[in-house]
């Protein structure tokens, strides 16, 4: 036996010595590189099972000059989508190896987004996760981000020439939902945004806007309003609708929490949903399945967002670590129409 004494540490060497490699071998298999023939990889990771090998990372750190640990920037928590993101973002990192070291934002002026980036960096992250949406002009420092001496990838910003994002593509979104509604003979489409400030909600809009332009129809301002994401704003933009365009047919919400009190507010006033009103939103919340009736809406796939998040910016380390230029791209992630009661 290798360890008589119980209490010692299994070394790299102590499994390379049991399954009859090299220590090398041992790194291979550990880090899942390919070049490794698939008996000695089952070897190899049998005699780690057998001893309970455990590799030290802050070992492996120092010898590839590299923290293993991502930096994320969030913000806006209470809301579902950043919370699913994270998920995937989590989910992918501890598959890859990474641990993540996290931070939300309470604002967006200059001086703390300069804290956050300082104290990532601070603590040797190997590259940057900015998962912060882009609300009105609070991405413009991005044209400064290769000042930064880690990579640095954004999720749900504009495309931008050299900078590098992942994001749903919310415009085909809109567009599909808009879509659905015509192809069942509704002609008078109204849409309740979320705020415009937010770039997701103004590529929802345009989705909306130019897909009845392009069928020949009207979508005057006065066919949209605006919520602020929550339930409560939902209704209150949904009234005044009702105000300003009383005989449309349909409505295009633009997040299902929204879309959950159009359809109460349309039960309380006698409106039948689907017959006098289709209704679409946009998320696909695990309950939207359960509203009455069910909704149809938009599925994006945000667990899968942030696991692309992750490979990507681990892409971009390994390109600086063996000193390769850096590809920057933006990069969507295609939602999917599901069709329910509401439309």
């Amino acid at each position: 036996m290798i360890l008589s004494d119980r209490k010692k540490r299994v070394t790299i060497k102590d499994v390379a010595q049991v399954a009859g490699v090299s220590t090398q071998t041992v790194s291979r298999v550990m880090n899942k590189f390919s070049y490794v023939s698939g008996e000695t990889r089952q070897r190899v990771e049998a005699v780690v099972e057998q001893l309970g090998y455990r590799p030290s990372t802050l070992a492996r750190s120092l010898i590839q000059q590299r923290s293993y640990t991502l930096g994320v920037v969030t913000f806006g928590l209470k809301f579902l989508g950043p919370s699913r993101t994270l998920n995937g973002i989590a989910d992918q990192a501890d598959k890859l190896g990474y641990m993540l070291l996290m931070k939300e934002l309470d604002n967006f002026e200059k001086h703390s987004l300069n804290e956050v980036m300082d104290s990532l960096l601070a603590r040797q992250v190997d590259g940057i996760i900015w998962v912060a949406p882009e609300i009105g002009n609070n991405h413009d420092w991005v044209e400064q981000s290769e000042s930064i001496p880690v990579p640095v990838l954004f999720l749900a910003m504009r495309p931008r020439t050299g900078i590098s994002s992942v994001a749903t593509d919310n415009y085909q979104g809109a567009v599909m939902a808009t879509q659905h509604l015509l192809e069942n003979g509704r002609k008078r489409v109204a849409h309740i945004s979320g705020p415009m400030s937010w770039w997701e909600a103004e590529e929802r809009k345009r989705g909306w806007r130019e897909t009845l332009e392009k069928a020949g129809l009207d979508a005057p301002e006065q066919f949209c309003t605006e919520g602020n994401w929550s339930s409560t704003s939902g209704e209150q933009a949904f009234l005044q609708l009702l105000e300003a365009y009383p005989n449309m047919d349909s409505i295009f919400v633009a997040n299902d929490q929204m879309a959950l009190s159009v359809l109460r507010e349309s039960h309380r006033r006698g409106i039948r949903v689907p017959e006098q009103l289709a209704v679409i939103g946009f998320d696909n919340l695990p309950e939207s399945a359960y509203f009455y009736p069910s909704l149809t809406t938009i599925s994006q796939d945000l667990q899968l967002l942030g696991e692309e998040a992750v490979q990507r910016i681990v892409e971009m380390i390994q390109a600086r670590q063996n000193n390769q230029p850096i590809p920057s791209r933006s990069q969507f992630i295609q939602p999917t129409l599901i069709v329910r009661e509401s439309a």
